[in-house]
Order: C-alpha cells, then structure tokens, then sequence
C-alpha cells in the first residue's frame, strides 16, 4: 500500500492529480457524480465556493476512483497498480484522517486480523519499549509502538485470541498508566471518570495560556464536569483573580511550588469545584535563570482534602515546554480523579 498527502486543492501549486495522471499516462476527468455529494454537504450559501472549484477538485485521472472527503471540498483518488493500492487524500489533517480511518483501516483489518490500540501516559517511549520487552518480542502478532506529547499508543494486531491475551497483559503491567477502554486522548478519559464520579473540575493556567482548558472543551458534553479555566500570566493576575497572596510572589515568586499551590486553591475555590490543577512556569526562550531555567514548569492539584505540587523541567522551544506542560496538568487531573476515595470529594 502506498499512500499520498497533499497537492489536491484548487491552486496553482496543487499538482499531485496531474502527476498522477502523468505517470499513469491519462488526462483527467471530472467525476461530477462524486463532487456533486461533496457539494450537497455544504450550506446554500457556502456552495457557489466549493462549485469554482469544480474544474480542479472534482477532477480525478482517468481510469482511477473517486474517493469521498467527508471533511473537505476535493476528491481523493484511488488506484491499483502493479499489485500495489494507492491512494491520494488532500494533507489537511483532519481530512486526511477521516479518509484514511474510512478507506485504509479496513484493508488493514482485513490483512492483520483483530487490531486493539492501548493508550499510556506518563511514560518515556525508550523507558515503555524496556518495560514491555517480554510483550515486543513476540512473533505471533504486530506491535506498533506510537508516541505523541505524553501519550503512547500501543496498536496490536493479529489473531483475535492473541490480541485480547496480550491486551489484558499489558493492562496488567500498566495498571495505573492506561486510558479506559474507548478513550484515545487524555481529555476523553478525564471526561469518562469525572462523569462517572460526579466530579467537577476547574485549572488555573500561567504559561500554557488556556491550553488546558482548551483541550478538555474539545470534548462534547465536557460542562457537565469542567466549569473553567482562569488565564493568569502576570502576577497582579495571579493575585486578583486566584487570590495568590502577594507574600508568595514576593517571596517565592510564581514560579515556584507555594504559587502552584494558590493557583490551584484560588481556582478551586472560585469554581467551587471538587478539583483544580495549576500550572505556572518558564517557557522561555528568556526569563530563566541558574536556579529556574528555561523549561522549569510547576504543577498544582488541590481538592478539598489536601494540595500537592511537583515540578517538571522540559527541554525544548517555547511550543514544545507550554505543550508538554498542558499535557503533564491534564495527565495528573485524570489521575487525581483516578485516586482512591475521590468519588467521596
């Protein structure tokens, strides 16, 4: 199977269906049929648009099929060739997701048998490959091991009986470090226990900027447990909206364990919810120093019963540490609501 991205808009630039047809030898043709379901999706008004660009999205080389994009206006194309299929989608991610979740992963349960993913958090990929080694060494099924910021997917395949007996092994050797069943982000497995629990839920945010709220609000139905998120990036912020007491900052200053204390406090409070986190940190690229560099992020969690607070320091650009740092304050949310006695906040 080979797969393509990109090149199939309606400007100059956008070249792939032509070289496509090039190779095969064939001009192109417009597949009114297919466009006219991608037009019939869009609003009265919205339609004259996607139709200028009928001419060139529409169109695919001849001989090849049309495939639909649920998510966007240009068609993507298929084809076999020399025992191989090919498929073109357009490279705006999330089009390109949903037409390779359509078209591609059926063809790949069908050559790999029953396929099981399994998300962690929490863990290094070089530290998970070493913890898991008995499982990767199997010849009896595939293991594919898939990193993002703080989340690792471990996609299975293979025989049914086997994928479901390794499952429930590696759950077994990462009892506390993988989503619920049915989650694929950190989010969504907030969102499944605090609706279980009856939990609600609030942060306080200095350097991510809103990022964490942000990712939990991409959840459908996430009011019903997550009230809000205070932006405070300047101290005066930190101390009229969260109540940091000035002393704090002073003394300690906001990035430090006793401000990511208040923050998740004073948020925790101002929601009047049964959790906060908090985080406050060095982004960079400037503002650190020898005792605090660049990178140095901590991180609150306070419920009615007790605060802890720990510190985390990142490598990376300014992108990469506020990322990370949304990513560790959602990651001990989920926990915090994973804890023993929580349902009883």
């Amino acid at each position: 199977m080979l797969v393509l991205s990109g090149g199939l808009g309606p400007t100059h630039d956008d070249k792939t269906r032509q070289a496509i047809a090039d190779f095969l030898g064939v001009s192109l043709v417009c597949d009114h049929k297919a466009y006219n379901k991608i037009v019939e999706r869009y609003n009265p008004s919205e339609r004259e648009a996607v139709e200028r660009s009928r001419d060139t999205q529409g169109t695919v080389p001849q001989g090849t099929t049309s495939v639909h994009n649920s998510k966007g206006s240009a068609l993507g194309i298929f084809f076999p060739y020399k025992q191989t299929n090919i498929f073109s989608f357009p490279g705006v991610p999330d089009e390109f997701q949903r037409m390779a979740e359509d078209q591609i992963l059926p063809l790949l349960a069908q050559d790999y048998g029953a396929r099981l993913s399994i998300f962690v958090t929490g863990w290094a990929e070089s530290l998970l490959k070493d913890h898991l080694s008995s499982v990767l060494l199997r010849n009896d099924l595939h293991i594919s091991i898939l990193p993002s910021i703080n989340l690792i997917e471990l996609a299975l395949s293979g025989s049914e009986k086997i994928v479901n007996e390794v499952g429930t092994h590696v759950l077994s050797l990462l009892p506390h470090d993988c989503l619920p069943a049915g989650c694929r982000s950190i989010p969504e497995a907030i969102y499944h226990e605090a609706s279980l629990k009856g939990i609600t839920l609030s942060a306080a945010e200095s350097c991510t900027g809103g990022m964490v709220g942000a990712a939990l609000t991409d959840i459908p139905g996430i009011s019903r447990c997550f009230c809000g998120s205070a932006v405070c990036y300047s101290n005066d912020a930190k101390h009229n909206i969260l109540a940091v007491p000035v002393h704090i900052l002073e003394q300690f200053g906001a990035v430090s364990s006793e401000c990511a204390a208040a923050m998740a406090e004073g948020a925790l409070k101002a929601y009047k919810t049964d959790i906060a986190v908090s985080v406050t940190g060095i982004a960079g690229p400037d503002g650190g120093s020898s005792e605090k560099p660049v990178g140095t992020v901590w991180f609150g969690v306070a419920t009615s019963q007790k605060t802890r607070t720990f510190v985390k320091c990142f490598s990376g650009d300014r992108d990469r540490v506020r990322k990370r740092s949304a990513a560790v304050a959602l990651e001990h949310m989920w926990r915090s609501l994973k804890e023993e006695g929580c349902s009883g906040i």
